[in-house]
């Protein structure tokens, strides 16, 4: 320790009396130091400034000896201060000593789930377009539009054959189509920069994880192309049409909570799944008074999965914003913030995604084939029911497309996929229905073993008798619930799968070279979706949320 000097205890004194002072003042200091030796046999060591204080309570010293005692005391303070202070979580670094316990690598939180991708056949294609002749009907079938011929003839009953008649039965008649599917080009990309990666080096492979997030995000996209795509190209679906709306006003019924008092401005547009919607529906308007609602009525668009709605308080898509989609043909808009968007029920709100965004269509691409839902609205059978699953015959909205199937084709279906919220109301339906007959047994052995819940596993097709599984898949909008076939009834059809991937080239994953600082990823493949039988799979539509 650094003993002070005469000047900065008695600056204001002569330098003789300054003089004497220090010294009396190191005297005293030596004493007590002097009882601070750790040496074995020697009095244990005394804290320095317990001794200063002390001896600044000693009354035989000068006034001077005193207040030069006081001044050291002070500057002994500050400077133990900064020695003794302990380390902290703070201190003396803010940000603390403490080791990171990070754990490696980092946990991946995506689910990936592509049950149609993974059932689905795959073949190989060549050329440029995949093509098929059909044979949809032949005298007998009841398809193609064929109709019945009477059989019976006599000894001189004659039939025309090209100009001459002979004696012999009428001729059966066919029909036929060509199927053109063109091949499209798919491709996704991600790239992990020099920095990233280097600086990554030890905690995870990020190259790997950059190339396998790319893969399964491509099989991801893929799954949903299979369900909810449509193609622009030649006999291919199209683009949606945008919905007609027509807007009406009540008060609001129990359980409805009234919007304020404003002229209303509507959009709205056909919704597609997946991959977007249609163009902006001409806007409409009604005023309403407070405590009413605003009712919305759209009309069928074929092909569509629901209907977007967008609501302003001023004219202009760009003061409209998304407040829900309905998937029936009506809706009602609300005021209540704390109400959920269900059966049908929007909610008016000021943060949704804006009208004006909408720039054009999304809901087919040039670059698309018809997926699952696209082939079956144009060449299935589709059952719009526009309300919740009936409770007083639970299934049979499906019964109708069972049956429907089965006349039209003799399909027997194989699989039922649902949408998560519409599976709940179908099981809800069976168990709370009115008229659903359906009982509970517990046997001796099993009492106290119930497990509350039920779900429902698969519809008996009452046409058939053929249990259909339903299953729910993860990505299906909520109102659609397609029948799959995924072969056909028929011997000899030459029909191995109803549905296949065809593709001239399938996944192909390319490491660009490095043209930057950045390793580049890549997934490629080409080839299209065939529907071999499009006829023999239905579609229940219009579902609304429970």
């Amino acid at each position: 320790m650094n003993t002070p000097k005469a000047s900065d205890l008695f600056g204001e004194t002569s330098p003789k009396k300054a003089a004497q002072l220090h010294e009396e003042y190191i005297a005293e200091l030596n004493k007590s130091l002097a009882y601070a030796s750790n040496v074995p046999g020697q009095a244990p060591a005394v804290d320095p400034l317990s001794q200063i204080e002390s001896l600044v309570a000693n009354k035989s010293l000068t006034a001077d000896a005193v207040g030069a005692l006081n001044a050291a005391l002070s500057a002994q303070r500050s400077a133990s201060a900064d020695m003794i202070k302990d380390i902290t979580l703070s201190n003396p670094l803010s940000s603390s000593f403490a080791a990171f316990d990070l754990e490696a690598p980092a946990k991946l939180l995506t689910p990936r789930p592509t049950p149609l991708r993974n059932k689905i056949a795959r073949k190989k294609g060549v050329g440029t377009s995949h093509r098929i002749k059909r044979i949809t009907g032949y005298t007998g079938t009841g398809t193609g539009g064929q109709s019945n011929i009477w059989p019976g003839i006599t000894e001189s009953t004659t039939n025309t054959f090209g100009s001459i008649a002979f004696e012999r039965g009428p001729k059966i008649s066919y029909t036929a189509d060509d199927v053109v599917v063109p091949y499209f080009s798919y491709s996704l990309s991600d790239s992990v920069s020099f920095d990233a990666n280097f600086s990554g080096l030890g905690y995870q492979d990020l190259r790997q994880l950059s190339s396998t997030s790319t893969l399964y995000a491509t099989m991801l996209m893929e799954e949903r192309q299979l369900l909810f795509s449509r193609g622009t190209a030649s006999g291919l679906s199209g683009a949606l049409s945008a919905p007609t709306v027509t807007l009406g006003a009540r008060t609001a019924a129990t359980g409805e909570t009234g919007l304020g008092a404003a002229t209303y401005y509507v959009y709205a547009t056909s919704d597609a799944g997946a991959f977007g919607e249609s163009v902006l529906s001409t806007v409409v308007s009604q005023a309403i008074t407070a405590g009413q609602v605003l009712t919305i009525a759209v009309n069928n668009v074929a092909g569509a999965l629901g209907t977007k709605i967008y609501v302003g308080t001023a004219t202009g898509a760009a003061n409209a914003r998304y407040v829900g989609r309905i998937t029936s043909l009506a809706g009602v808009l609300q005021g209540s913030a704390s109400l959920v968007n269900t059966n049908d029920n929007l909610v008016f709100n000021t943060t949704g995604t804006l009208a004006s965004t909408i720039t054009g269509d999304t809901s087919a691409y040039a670059t698309g084939y018809d997926g699952i839902l696209a082939q079956i609205f144009t060449g299935g059978t589709v059952n719009e029911i526009n309300s919740q699953f009936s409770t007083a015959n639970p299934g049979a909205e499906f019964q109708t497309v069972f049956s429907t199937l089965y006349d039209s084709v003799k399909a027997d279906p194989d699989e039922i996929l649902l949408n998560g919220a519409d599976r709940k109301q179908l099981s809800d339906a069976i168990k709370n229905g009115s008229t659903a007959n359906y009982r509970l047994n517990l046997t001796q052995s099993e009492t106290g073993d119930y497990v509350g819940g039920a779900v429902i596993g698969g519809l008996h097709n009452e046409i058939t008798g053929k249990l259909v599984n339903l299953t729910v898949h993860p990505w299906l909008t909520q109102g659609v619930a397609p029948v799959l076939s995924y072969t056909l009834p028929i011997p000899d059809t030459e029909v191995s799968d109803v549905w296949a991937v065809v593709n001239v080239q399938d996944y192909m994953g390319i490491q660009w070279p490095v043209t930057q600082f950045a390793y580049e990823f890549s997934t490629y493949y080409r080839g299209t979706f065939v529907g071999y039988a499009p006829a023999w799979n239905g579609l229940v539509t219009g579902i609304k949320s429970a």
